[in-house]
Formats: C-alpha cells, sequence, structure tokens
C-alpha cells in the first residue's frame, strides 16, 4: 500500500514511469508552480529592462533627437545664410547691369561724339575743297576766256587777212573786244 499512496500524492499529469502525460503547461497541479516562474522571470526582465536596457534606449532616443534638433538649427541658419547670398547675388547682378547700361550709354555717347567731331571736319574738309575746287574753277574760266579771247582776235585776224582786207591789229582787238563785251 505504500505504493499505492505514494503514486496516489503523485500527480495525475505523471505516469507510472515518473514521465509526464501530455503538456506539462496544460497540468492543473502544475500551474502555481509555473506561475511563480512565470512572474520571477517577468519580475527579471523587468528589472533589466528598467535598470539597463531602458536607460541605454533612451539615451540613445535623446541623443538621436538633439543631433536631429541640431541638425534642423544647422539647416534653417544654411538655408538663411543662402537666401541672403541669393538676395545679395540678386542684388550685385542688378547693380551690374544698371553699371552696364551707364557704361554703354556714356560708350554710345563718345562714339557719337566722335563720329559727330570727324564728319564734322570731314564737312569742313569738304567745304574747303569746294572752295578751292570753285577757285580753281574760276582761275581755269578766267584763263579760259583769257585764251577765247586771244585766239578769237587771232583767228579775227587770220579771217581778214585771208579774205584780203587790210587792218591793223589795233583796230581787230577792238572789234572783237567790243564783240565779246556784248556777249558777256
Amino acid at each position: 500500500m505504500a505504493t499505492e499512496t505514494t503514486a496516489s500524492t503523485a500527480s495525475a499529469c505523471v505516469g507510472p514511469n515518473g514521465s509526464a502525460i501530455g503538456m506539462p503547461q496544460l497540468c492543473g497541479d502544475w500551474v502555481w508552480n509555473q506561475v511563480f516562474w512565470l512572474v520571477l522571470a517577468l519580475v527579471a526582465i523587468y528589472f533589466v529592462l528598467t535598470r539597463v536596457a531602458l536607460p541605454r534606449i533612451a539615451a540613445i532616443l535623446a541623443e538621436r533627437q538633439g543631433t536631429i534638433t541640431s541638425d534642423l538649427a544647422k539647416a534653417e541658419e544654411l538655408k538663411a545664410q543662402a537666401e541672403e547670398a541669393e538676395k545679395a547675388y540678386e542684388k550685385a547682378l542688378a547693380d551690374a547691369r544698371v553699371e552696364a547700361g551707364k557704361i554703354a550709354e556714356q560708350t554710345r555717347a563718345e562714339i557719337r561724339a566722335q563720329v559727330d567731331e570727324a564728319q564734322a571736319k570731314a564737312d569742313a574738309d569738304i567745304a574747303a575743297k569746294t572752295a578751292e575746287s570753285e577757285k580753281q574753277i574760276q582761275e581755269i574760266r578766267a584763263s579760259a576766256l583769257a585764251n577765247v579771247e586771244a585766239v578769237a582776235k587771232d583767228t579775227a585776224e587770220a579771217l581778214v587777212a585771208a579774205l584780203g582786207v587790210s587792218a591793223d591789229k589795233v583796230t581787230v582787238d577792238a572789234a572783237v573786244d567790243k564783240r565779246i563785251e556784248g556777249q558777256r
């Protein structure tokens, strides 16, 4: 009977050879033993997590957040600097365009003045050459008239001699002069 008492005080979850029947986790006799170890494991995990792992994770997250915040602040600062640089560039570009316009207008004015000066000089040269040419033409006309007069006198003398009329040179010259005066 002693064997029966031992077997009856043993659990219904243990077979005659001492091995578990079915799944030991589902045995009602062992539930409190499993609950004890479960609570003990959870408390141990809780202390390990709260004392070791979570502070490290919190520190890493805080560091990352600090890095992100500082990077965002630096990005905002760089963005502001870029905007200022762009404004300065736009202003410098506008100033350069205005200055280029002034230089172009000044150059046009200088070229216009040079062209006007050259044109005035050319007009003066042309006027001087025209006056000189007119003077030469007047001289040539006067010379031609004098030559025409001399040729006319010589021709009249030769004609009078060819006709056989006797006339002296002074009479022929006076007749030619009178005729030329009537033409003018």
